[in-house]
């Protein structure tokens, strides 16, 4: 009995995580890696959780417990980095943050022994890397990704420059951010565990804001000031690791500094290049064939092999090969310009439109939610009131609707409905 209420448990969690846009589908083996993190009583707690930020008061009331013995416990799951804890007005909010970007990775950007983090990286390793599945849902639903890539700054050339809006810099996003974290890579410390890590930097995964505060108190981050902030990113640079982070315009929560082989977000972008699963900077680089040596040193770094080498069809050196540019797979990072040996072969070209960019986190979600049908759960988000679940289900059934009948229903509601959602979440 007790196993059957256990992963009853397990199931409910993965319930809850998938009623927020970036999900997680349903597997054995996501199961096995929600055991490594959650005992069954934490399951089953964090299942009633509601999917916006939360006070203790809440979570009590949704447990049906003393709000002091609530507050014990969110508190030991914001120390473990399963929930982000911050400070609003004097009192202490929580949030479940998605399995990626989010609890998953915390679970391995430092070391621990308070969880098996080689049974972990195997799981994660299977989940990530071997099964399509969760990568598939998390970086080709919709539209509108979790993640965007950052130019390397120092290859914009002047007019370049005049493009690149501040929130479109790495750099700027480290020295407006309220708070600095860095961290171990999770994605190479996975890949240590398996034997696959590459020789890039470890201690050089950034959190910022709100959750970069929440990781430091915990132990998971340690503080960085502006200054040691913008030398790892030089760091990143040199050693030629793309800026995947959050994207948002305002409160990015985190910067990856990544690599080719080790990073799940790169290994989606060369997997799915056609359903552009990461936004691209406003950037791509033209290659000029006259003065290219066709080296191949672009080809061997670029980490989402957007950079071939094709015959220059030059009589005269039939052998002779230039590098040539996929626009549908390249990420605009610019990496492949501090490869090139021949300066004045590869050079930047602005793009003519510019991807939206959501204003932050709560814009993001409800945007990603329409787009994967699933808004219903933003907008009645206590599931331990019955009639928010029945609202919910009714909104849901509107929402997997063929496109014409969805119009006509939703017109009925989304006046009301909507513009509230947009004003409280704009």
């Amino acid at each position: 009995m007790a196993h059957i209420v256990s992963h009853s448990s397990y199931r409910q969690l993965t319930d809850r995580l998938n009623r927020f846009p970036q999900g997680a589908p349903p597997a054995e083996l996501l199961t096995k890696i929600l055991k490594v993190l959650f005992n069954p009583r934490e399951a089953e707690l964090v299942s009633l959780l509601p999917i916006r930020p939360f006070t203790a008061k809440r979570a009590a009331g949704a447990w049906r417990m003393p709000e002091s013995e609530a507050h014990r416990i969110l508190d030991g799951l914001a120390g473990k980095a399963l929930l982000v804890d911050f400070e609003v007005n004097g009192d202490m909010q929580y949030v479940l943050p998605p399995p990626m970007a989010g609890f998953f990775e915390f679970s391995m950007m430092r070391i621990r022994e308070d969880i098996d983090q080689q049974l972990l990286a195997e799981l994660f390793y299977q989940y990530l890397n071997q099964e399509e599945d969760f990568v598939r849902a998390l970086f080709t639903e919709g539209q509108t990704q979790l993640g965007r890539a950052f130019v390397h700054e120092p290859a914009l050339s002047e007019a370049n420059a005049l493009h690149v809006l501040d929130y479109e810099r790495a750099s700027e996003v480290i020295r407006t951010a309220s708070h600095r974290g860095i961290s171990m890579c999770y994605c190479r410390h996975k890949m240590m565990h398996m034997d696959r890590a590459c020789s890039a930097p470890m201690d050089i995964c950034m959190t910022f804001n709100t959750a970069a505060e929440s990781l430091i108190r915990h132990g998971h981050a340690r503080p960085v000031e502006v200054t040691e902030g913008l030398e790892l990113l030089a760091k990143a640079r040199e050693n030629n690791l793309v800026q995947f982070g959050e994207n948002v315009r305002q409160g990015v929560n985190f910067i990856c500094n990544c690599c080719g082989c080790c990073c799940e977000a790169m290994t989606a972008a060369r997997r799915f290049a056609l359903m552009q699963p990461i936004h691209t900077t406003g950037f791509f680089p033209r290659v000029d064939e006259s003065t290219c040596n066709g080296c191949g040193r672009c080809v061997t770094l670029c980490p989402v092999a957007a950079m071939t080498l094709v015959s220059a069809n030059d009589p005269k050196h039939p052998k002779r090969n230039v590098a040539r540019v996929d626009e549908n797979r390249c990420l605009g990072c610019a990496v492949c310009l501090g490869a090139c040996t021949q300066t004045a072969s590869l050079s930047l070209e602005h793009h003519p439109g510019r991807v939206l960019t959501p204003l932050n986190g709560a814009h993001r979600a409800v945007i990603m939610a329409v787009e994967r049908g699933n808004l219903q759960h933003l907008l009645f988000d206590n599931r331990v009131l019955w009639h928010h679940r029945a609202l919910a289900a009714v909104v849901g059934v509107i929402l997997r609707l063929p496109p014409v009948a969805r119009v006509m229903a939703t017109d009925q509601v989304k006046s009301r409905y909507l513009e509230a959602l947009a004003r409280r979440y704009a």
